[in-house]
């Protein structure tokens, strides 16, 4: 009976490769299947969300923000009609649609900036159900419900520094002590793990699969065990203004699959010399090693994407999720193109430019796949090869407006 059903799924596998190869521009986007893995870059034009569906249907969330429109932003994606959040909750159920239940098994909130969580100021309405306003990812987690919630500094929220100043911080809490009173469960962040986001599903028939908690506070995995080390000096020795922020704590990750590796490092920085404290992306790059995917860190600014990084990581395909007009530097852009900083073919998508940045960079931008759009990686199962694919994010039919690849892992 066991060999039966591999035959099967390996038949099911050749079916499901056939079909999608089929798919052409214009057509809505097709519905993930068993033994894909789905990572889409959701464009809100509000800041930065990601949305996985993993091999086996679990479902994974990281960040969820919305920021204030002003003329250094891009423009609200499909209109501005409904909040960021609404509208990322409606593209994570329209993705949900073949899965048996409608739910995020994992949150990650890579750290508390309004881009990635979320702004009170921005809410149009209070929950119904807690004591929280609705906005970023209190808003997605109202219309949708998570089961384990992950962030950086849970329960305390008081490190570098007490955080529980900040409205934001305030607000989110309110909805994380509520989520945790309705059943769902909380936990800080463990770098060096590969137990926090499992599947939850069939996992045993996707032994190829991880996901690795890379690095935050400070702390980088060793790449022995579960085993970490701290960059940071103790808190104590450092002047107030000098504590690290924030984008140094993020919280970053990579995802495999077979062969397929993807990194996603939230915002984190290279805010100091290679070997200083204060950068983080150069010893995070070194111990996660290549990888097919990166989303590109602090949203392609200037003290992000060093050279360092790119070397030991060596992406093939980078994604950008840029909100302003300063994403990305055109330093940082030069330098993720340059062939002298390490060899081979590579790919940029952006699900975003303002035009004042297109002037500013000039023909740089004519080199990218993309410049506006869902950016979503679709990852063959087993892990051998994936396709990019960018949706048309003016409208909520999501058609394919291109479509690249298949790439192969290496």
């Amino acid at each position: 009976m066991k060999i039966f059903k591999t035959i099967l799924f390996v038949l099911l596998a050749v079916c499901q490769t056939a079909l999608f190869a089929q798919v052409k521009v214009g057509d809505t986007f097709s519905a993930w299947s068993e033994g894909y893995l789905d990572i889409h870059h959701i464009n809100s034009g509000r800041g930065e969300s990601l949305f996985a569906i993993l091999p086996d249907g679990t479902t994974l969330m990281i960040d969820a923000g919305e920021i204030a429109p002003s003329p250094r932003t891009t423009e609200p994606r499909p209109d501005e009609s409904r909040s960021a959040g609404e509208w990322i909750a409606r593209y994570l159920q329209q993705m949900m649609r073949p899965l048996p239940e409608k739910k995020i098994d994992y949150l990650l909130l890579t750290h508390f900036h309004a881009d990635h969580m979320g702004d009170v100021k921005l809410a149009r309405e209070r929950s119904k159900k807690g004591d929280y306003l609705l906005s970023g990812i209190t808003e997605v987690g109202d219309r949708i419900p998570f089961r384990k919630i992950v962030d950086r500094n849970w329960p305390h929220y008081n490190w570098p520094h007490q955080l529980t100043g900040d409205q934001n911080m305030q607000n989110y809490i309110r909805f994380v002590k509520w989520q945790v009173t309705n059943g769902a469960v909380a936990e800080q962040f463990e770098v060096g793990s590969d137990r926090q986001f499992t599947l939850l599903y069939r996992a045993e028939q996707y032994p190829g699969f991880e996901i690795r908690n890379i690095a935050a506070n400070g702390w980088v995995w060793t790449g022995v065990g579960d085993n970490r080390h701290n960059l940071f000096p103790p808190m104590d020795l450092i002047d107030h203004d000098e504590l690290p922020g924030e984008n140094q704590c993020s919280a970053a990750i990579r995802i495999s699959y077979g062969k397929f590796d993807y990194f996603h490092g939230g915002d984190i920085v290279n805010a100091g010399a290679t070997g200083s404290w204060r950068d983080i992306e150069t010893p995070a790059g070194w111990v996660t090693g290549p990888v097919e995917v990166c989303k590109a860190n602090h949203h392609a600014s200037h003290d992000a994407m060093g050279e360092p990084f790119l070397k030991a990581v060596r992406p093939r395909v980078i994604v950008m999720q840029p909100w302003s007009a300063s994403h990305p530097d055109h330093r940082v852009l030069q330098r993720m193109m340059d062939q002298s900083v390490y060899p081979g073919e590579r790919d940029i998508f952006s699900t975003n430019l303002m035009e004042a940045t297109k002037t500013v960079l000039g023909r740089g931008t004519e080199s990218m796949k993309s410049r506006q759009g869902h950016v979503v990686i679709r990852v063959q199962p087993g892990g051998d090869y994936f396709t990019v694919f960018i949706l048309d994010d003016s409208a909520e039919s999501y058609a394919i407006k291109s479509i690249h690849g298949p790439y192969e892992c290496r």
